[in-house]
């Protein structure tokens, strides 16, 4: 089934999610957790209460309680999984267009379902489709979380350093548009400029997608227009966030690494920050210079959290704008990598283009997607042409050299290669993008 992917279930309401396939996998996620109760929350897309009601018939159905937190954002879920030390089932389609909807699954502790780690057993159960109704049904029993929630990402930060900002937040009509004002309560020092907080899952304004620049046109012109510090970006269920400097400028998520782990290492001094494959060599060198261990990662929720909790590194960077946070049982979430910023900024008493300044030493190219018929051999060709550099098939495959590098992955839904890489020079940078893509769309 289509629908079933890497980290998650997603598809386009309701022709390839509906209610039928949501009872099913209410069902499905009874027998596979095999716990007496199961939290569920969904974000505020037009489908979203219809799946909630047949996806928690299908737990009840199955004689599993449901503790309903209500809507939420999807880091809500995965603190509250690790609070109660109970499975979850978030139901939304994150950053995707309004036409769909799906359902995150994290088992108790907050630990990640994925394609390698469960979703397949799920999968298999809903296609199966043998589910007997217990002889006594599970009840729905509401347990908001918001006031847990809020003090909980408020006590990652030190409330009392924040200084006055003006701070401009496009939550894009998604879950930022709750979760933003009821953090920002309690910081009465931040004056924040709110564009797009009315919950709409039709997304009235501009898809909640910050990884597309035309979405964050507007949040750059009202950052210079308001004369603001910084400008930050949700998707729509506010997991990944983004970052707009006081100039205007887009920060790549790769300087938000740098900056949130300088913000975790003035208090965890020599502590682990693991950094995905595709961020630039700054990221690296920056956070050893201030005493941490670093790690490559693979790119992936899953495979970080993993890593995260082996190495119990303090913090994760993802260039997606995932950013992962031990001391938040190893999930992401937006609002504390937003908070972390926010402390660093008032902390330094600097602008964000000020803290990026020493970061933009070296020319990337962002991600470059090719159709490709044949991934996996065209990763094999690339092997065999630059094998005289430093070779790693971590994910995909990267290739160092003394003055570039570049990381080429198969994407997980489509029959894509996305290509990232990076140079000294950007007249470097320039050639070797063209060199490496005309081998990939050869």
């Amino acid at each position: 089934m289509g629908i079933f992917k890497a980290y998650d279930i997603r598809g386009v309401y309701p022709t390839e999610l509906h209610e039928e396939m949501a009872y099913a996998v209410g069902c499905a996620a009874a027998t596979f957790f095999g716990s007496k109760e199961i939290i569920v929350g969904r974000d505020m897309r037009e489908s979203s209460d219809t799946l909630f009601t047949s996806l928690t018939e299908g737990i009840a159905d199955s004689g599993v309680n449901i503790i309903d937190i209500g809507v939420v954002s999807s880091p809500m879920i995965s603190f509250a999984s690790g609070r109660l030390n109970k499975p979850g089932v978030m139901i939304t389609a994150s950053h995707n267009p309004r036409e769909y909807n799906g359902f995150k699954l994290v088992r108790a502790g907050a630990i990640p379902v994925s394609g390698d780690s469960g979703m397949q057993e799920i999968e298999r159960l809903v296609a199966a489709g043998e589910f007997a109704k217990a002889k006594k049904r599970g009840v729905i029993r509401e347990r908001p979380v918001d006031d847990e929630y809020k003090e909980h990402v408020l006590s990652l930060i030190d409330k009392d350093a924040v200084t006055s900002l003006r701070v401009v937040v496009d939550a894009g009509n998604g879950m930022g548009g709750k979760i933003v004002p009821l953090v920002f309560s309690e910081l009465s020092a931040v004056r924040l400029i709110p564009l797009y907080f009315e919950l709409d899952g039709s997304f009235p304004n501009h898809e909640a997608n910050p990884l597309k620049a035309e979405n964050m046109a507007e949040l750059r012109k009202r950052v210079i227009s308001e004369k603001a510090d910084l400008g930050i970006a949700f998707d729509g269920d506010a997991d990944r966030v983004f970052f707009v400097s006081d100039k205007g400028e887009i920060v790549p998520a790769d300087l938000i690494t740098c900056i949130i782990g300088e913000a975790f290492l003035t208090k965890h001094k020599g502590g682990t920050v693991l950094y995905d494959l595709r961020s630039s060599w700054i990221v690296k060198e920056h956070l050893e210079s201030l005493g941490a261990k670093t790690q490559m990662c693979r790119v992936g929720h899953s495979f970080i959290k993993e890593q995260l909790r082996k190495t119990k590194g303090i913090f994760a960077g993802e260039l997606s704008g995932h950013f992962y946070f031990r001391d938040n049982y190893y999930a992401d979430s937006g609002i504390i990598a937003a908070l972390k910023v926010i402390e660093l900024l008032s902390k330094k008493r600097k602008r964000l283009s000020e803290l990026t300044i020493p970061l933009k030493k070296y020319f990337a190219t962002g991600e470059i997607n090719s159709k490709v018929a044949n991934t996996a051999a065209k990763i094999r060709e690339l092997g065999k042409k630059y094998a005289d550099g430093q070779v790693s098939y971590l994910d995909g495959i990267r290739v160092d050299y003394k003055e570039w590098w570049f990381n080429v992955r198969a994407s997980n839904t489509e029959p894509l290669l996305r290509l990232n890489l990076e140079a000294m020079t950007m007249e470097m940078m320039e050639a070797k993008k063209r060199e490496v893509l005309s081998i990939i769309n050869r």
